[in-house]
C-alpha cells in the first residue's frame, strides 16, 4: 500500500508543485512527514539540508531521498528502498515531463504557423529583456561591478557572438580571466 501512496503523493506535488522545489517543500512535509508519518520532522530536515548540497533540484533531490527513506523505514530491505527512490523520482517528474511532451508535438505541429512564429520573434527580445532585467536587480551595493568584470563580460560576448565560441568554452576562459584578473 506504501508504493501506490508514495506514488499518488509525488505525481499530486508533481502536478501541483508549482514555483520551483522550495514551493514543493511545504507540500512534501505536509504529506510525508505530518499526514502518513513515512519520515520523522529531523530527518525531513536532514533530506532537505542533503538535497539541498547535491547537484539537481530540491524537488527531485528530496523525493529520492524520501522515497529510499519512507521504504527503509517501512521495514523493506535496502536493495528494495532504491526502488522507492525511483518510484518517487518518476513519479514527480512525471508530470513535467508530460506536459513538455505535449507542448513539444504541439510546437513541431504549428511551428510554420504565421501566429507561433511571430509570438517566438516578438518573445526573442523579451527574453532578453528578462535577462537584462535579472542582471539590472542584481547590480546593488554588495554585487559591485568595476571595469574588469565589464572587461570580461564584453570579451566574453565579444568571442560568443563574432567568432562562434561555445558557451561552455566561454564560461571556463571566463573564470579563469575572473581568477587571474582578481
Amino acid at each position: 500500500m506504501i508504493w501506490l501512496q508514495l506514488f499518488y503523493v509525488y505525481l499530486k506535488i508533481g502536478i501541483f508543485g508549482f514555483g520551483g522545489g522550495y514551493a514543493m517543500l511545504s507540500l512534501i512535509q505536509a504529506d510525508v512527514v505530518e499526514r502518513y508519518g513515512w519520515i520523522s520532522s529531523q530527518e525531513f530536515t536532514d533530506i532537505v539540508a542533503i538535497s539541498q548540497m547535491t547537484p539537481g533540484p530540491i524537488g527531485i533531490n528530496s523525493a529520492t531521498y524520501i522515497g529510499y527513506t519512507a521504504i527503509l523505514n517501512a521495514g523493506y530491505s535496502p536493495d528494495i528502498a532504491i526502488l522507492g527512490s525511483c518510484l518517487t523520482t518518476f513519479a514527480v517528474c512525471l508530470p513535467s515531463f508530460l506536459l513538455v511532451l505535449t507542448i513539444s508535438y504541439a510546437f513541431a505541429k504549428f511551428r510554420h504557423n504565421k501566429y507561433v512564429e511571430a509570438a517566438f520573434y516578438g518573445l526573442r527580445p523579451v527574453t532578453v529583456g528578462l535577462i537584462a532585467a535579472a542582471s539590472l536587480l542584481l547590480m546593488n551595493s554588495e554585487n559591485f561591478i568595476d571595469y574588469k568584470s565589464v572587461l570580461i563580460f564584453v570579451t566574453a560576448f565579444i568571442l560568443t557572438w563574432k567568432f562562434k565560441i561555445s558557451p561552455i568554452l566561454m564560461i571556463l576562459i571566463a573564470a579563469i580571466a575572473g581568477i587571474l584578473l582578481y
